[in-house]
């Protein structure tokens, strides 16, 4: 299984994972850590997925579609946690990157 048909797969996990790491971040600078505690731990999940999803992917495992399929689950709780903060940029930003690879994700997933 050749890792070049996961590209824009592997891209969107990627962009995503570096979304999430600065939106958890930028939160713990937020006045209101209290009301983004879910937001930060679901990006860091996410992060975490999608780095896996990566390497899944990259290196051909036998489990990349599993992965990517509850790497889309994840994202997409991401990113209806961020949204309802969609009015600081950083969670905006992470909102999208997570629907995108979710998107992708999913797409793998029925692959």
């Amino acid at each position: 299984m050749s890792h070049q048909k996961f590209q824009s797969c592997i891209a969107a996990c990627s962009a995503c994972a570096i979304e999430c790491y600065h939106c958890a971040s930028a939160c713990l600078e937020e006045q209101d850590i209290k009301m983004l505690a879910r937001c930060i731990k679901l990006d860091h999940d996410c992060g975490a997925i999608c780095q896996l999803a990566v390497q899944a992917m990259a290196s051909g495992s036998e489990f990349a579609h599993q992965i990517c399929k509850l790497c889309a689950e994840i994202c997409t709780a991401c990113a209806v946690e961020c949204e309802k903060h969609s009015h600081m940029e950083h969670c905006k930003k992470c909102a999208e990157a997570c629907r995108k690879c979710a998107a992708e994700c999913s797409n793998m997933g029925k692959m």
